[in-house]
C-alpha cells in the first residue's frame, strides 16, 4: 500500500532505491551506486565526503626530518639545535622558530622563511643569499659575515644583532628595523660601500 508522496520518496531513499517516471506511471527503479543490501543509511557518500575532505587538508610539516635542502619545516620549534654547517637549500621555514639555535656557516639559500624567529641564535657565516624572510626576527642574533645577497628583508627586525662583515648587496630593506644593529664592515645594498667602524642603526 502507498503511503503519501514524502513517504513514499523517504522508503526510496531508505533502501537505497529511486524511481523513474516518463511523463505519468512508474516505469523502472534504479539502484544508488552507494547501495549497500542491508544497510539503510546511505554511508557510502558520507565516507566519499570525508574522503575528499581529508585529502584536501594541508600537509603536515615534518618538523622530526633530519635537515636537507627543502625540508618542510614551516611552524616548527627548533630552538637550541644545533645547526652548524646544515644545508638547507630553498627549504621552507615560514614562522619556524630558531631562538638560540647554532647555524654558524649553515646553508640557506633560497629558503622560504617569513615570520620566522632566530632570536639570540649564533649564524656567523650563514648563507642567506635570495631567501624570503620578511618580517623574520633576528634580534640579539650573531650574523658576523652572514650573506643577505637579494634577501628579501622587509619589515624584518635586527634588533642589536651584530651584522659585522655582512654582504647585505641587493638586499630589501624596506620598512627593515636596524636599530642598534652593529654593521661595521658590512657591504651595503649597492655592493659598493663598506660601513665604517662603529656604524650603529644605519650604514655610515
Amino acid at each position: 500500500m502507498l503511503g503519501t508522496p514524502l513517504q513514499e520518496a523517504d522508503r526510496q531513499a531508505q533502501d537505497g532505491a529511486f524511481s523513474l517516471r516518463r511523463g505519468g506511471p512508474v516505469v523502472g527503479r534504479v539502484r544508488s551506486p552507494f547501495y549497500i543490501p542491508g544497510v539503510r543509511t546511505p554511508i557510502l557518500p558520507l565516507l566519499a565526503l570525508a574522503l575528499l575532505i581529508a585529502g584536501a587538508a594541508p600537509t603536515l610539516a615534518a618538523c622530526a626530518d633530519p635537515p636537507a635542502p627543502r625540508v618542510d619545516w614551516r611552524r616548527c620549534m627548533l630552538d637550541g639545535r644545533d645547526l652548524s654547517g646544515a644545508r638547507l637549500d630553498a627549504a621552507v621555514l615560514r614562522d619556524a622558530s630558531f631562538a638560540r639555535a647554532r647555524l654558524d656557516g649553515a646553508r640557506l639559500p633560497a629558503v622560504e622563511a617569513p615570520d620566522s624567529r632566530f632570536t639570540s641564535a649564533s649564524a656567523q657565516g650563514v648563507d642567506f643569499s635570495g631567501a624570503i624572510l620578511r618580517g623574520a626576527d633576528f634580534t640579539r642574533t650573531a650574523l658576523q659575515g652572514a650573506r643577505f645577497i637579494r634577501a628579501d628583508l622587509r619589515g624584518a627586525r635586527f634588533y642589536r644583532a651584530d651584522l659585522s662583515g655582512a654582504d647585505m648587496t641587493g638586499a630589501r630593506l624596506d620598512g627593515t628595523d636596524l636599530s642598534t644593529a652593529t654593521l661595521d664592515g658590512a657591504l651595503w645594498v649597492d655592493g659598493q660601500t663598506r660601513c665604517a667602524a662603529g656604524s650603529v642603526g644605519a650604514c655610515q
